[in-house]
């Protein structure tokens, strides 16, 4: 009898080595992205106490009540949770070792996240988030600068077809004042409510308008909306934000139903969405939050950030026909016989000090069969070196690709410019 296989747990994905080499693209080009903006990055631990998401996240939220991987650690018997979201341990982690105590921060993070949910197109039990925090900055520019940011990094990876969704939450004293006319209100029409809207009735009405279930919207249009009870301190943030992305040119859309579905926020809210991943069309998301430091211990800051889904980033990008493989090695080095193969290891070693990616052959056979590999390599060179050319101390360069030169042509070169020959092939290629 033979021994089952074990598979990957369901909604928890592996990255084989073709789409991860993207995945390494993909986060160069973030870090680039943040760097530009004067974010330095931030690693975070996967655990966290489980306090730390009931406290920060709220508990009358999906993520709490029913998403969370949380178990008990069998040594101490401290409750922990995976993380499911990434700006409470960011928040944590500046409180517990005083990063803003001097000055204000600009952080960021990737990695995993973890929800149980139903597993689905752009959405996965283990899923990963960049997230993006700015810590002890209070007014309305970090906010639009954030939002902005989102639009220079669709035109960095070539995405079009995402907009813009803003609203604002105001202050926890405005909400209150929300609330109660929000609860009134449901009541009046709590036969139309389902399940969950009539459980969080009392406890977090304000989630209710972010319900997808398509016989509550006629009900939720109707609802007050919360923007009448801002005052203008308030207002004007939001204000100023609207302005910001004006002065831009960035076009958005003031949607009063957009809440997020994390009670740490207030002020301004946003998402980025598309309608070319189906249901899933959030790909950026995030807002102000400038309660949540006090909240968990800290002294008073503003703060704000937002979170983008790279599972659902790299759909888009596929989607909209782009490169999702990463470029193949430079030079694939053919050899065979004695000479030919120490010759090869020096060779190879000097092409990488120069730069150029080798994919050095190992394993035997014959120039038929290495050849075969290096075409299917992706490499745009073939470096062969067999018995005649060691003794020359050349190589034969041929061109697999259109680089430079047509394909299949070749000629000897001599190990010592060999280097010199691919980079002028290279850089005549993209220059033409």
């Amino acid at each position: 009898m033979s021994t089952p296989k074990i598979q990957s747990v369901r909604g928890m994905n592996d990255v084989l080595p073709d789409q991860a080499e993207f995945w390494d693209l993909f986060e160069e080009t973030i870090r680039s992205w943040l760097k530009s903006y004067g974010y330095r990055p931030l690693r975070l631990p996967i655990v966290e106490p489980t306090p730390l998401f009931k406290r920060a996240i709220g508990e009358v939220t999906d993520i709490v009540e029913k998403e969370m991987y949380s178990f008990v650690d069998s040594l101490n018997g401290e409750p922990l949770t995976l993380r499911p979201e990434g700006t409470a341990g960011c928040v944590r982690a500046v409180i517990q070792h005083s990063l803003i105590a001097q000055q204000a921060q600009r952080l960021y993070y990737m990695g995993p996240m973890f929800r149980h949910e139903r597993p689905q197109k752009g959405r996965y039990r283990q899923f990963h988030q960049v997230g993006v925090e700015a810590l002890g900055f209070d007014g309305p520019d970090i906010d639009a600068e954030q939002i902005l940011m989102g639009a220079r990094l669709w035109g960095d990876l070539g995405l079009g077809g995402i907009s813009l969704q803003l609203n604002t939450l105001g202050q926890s004293a405005e909400r209150a004042g929300h609330r109660a006319e929000l609860i009134a209100y449901f009541e009046r029409h709590s036969e139309r409510l389902d399940d969950d809207a009539r459980r969080r009735l009392h406890s977090n009405p304000l989630r209710i308008l972010d319900s997808k279930n398509p016989e509550l919207q006629e009900v939720i249009l109707g609802a007050p909306q919360l923007i009448d009870h801002l005052g203008a301190e308030s207002l004007a943030h939001f204000d100023g934000v609207q302005q910001v992305l004006r002065d831009a040119g960035q076009p958005f859309t003031i949607n009063p139903r957009l809440v997020r579905g994390l009670d740490y926020y207030n002020l301004t809210v946003f998402e980025w969405v598309t309608d070319r991943l189906g249901a899933q069309g959030t790909v950026c998301a995030g807002g102000r939050y400038d309660g949540l430091v006090e909240q968990l211990g800290g002294k008073p800051a503003p703060a704000c950030g937002f979170a983008m889904g790279v599972e659902r980033l790299i759909a888009l990008i596929a989607e909209a026909g782009g490169e999702t493989t990463a470029p193949a090695v430079d030079v694939y080095l053919v050899h065979q016989g004695a000479d030919a193969s120490r010759l090869a290891a020096r060779v190879a070693e000097g092409l990488r000090d120069q730069g150029i990616d080798v994919l050095f052959h190992c394993g035997g056979g014959s120039f038929k069969s290495q050849m075969k590999k290096a075409d299917a390599s992706g490499a745009a060179f073939a470096v062969i070196i067999g018995d005649d050319e060691a003794t020359a101390g050349e190589v034969t360069l041929k061109h697999l690709r259109a680089v430079g030169e047509q394909p299949n042509q070749q000629k000897r070169v001599s190990v010592d410019r060999v280097a010199d020959e691919i980079m002028n092939s290279i850089v005549d290629w993209e220059e033409s």
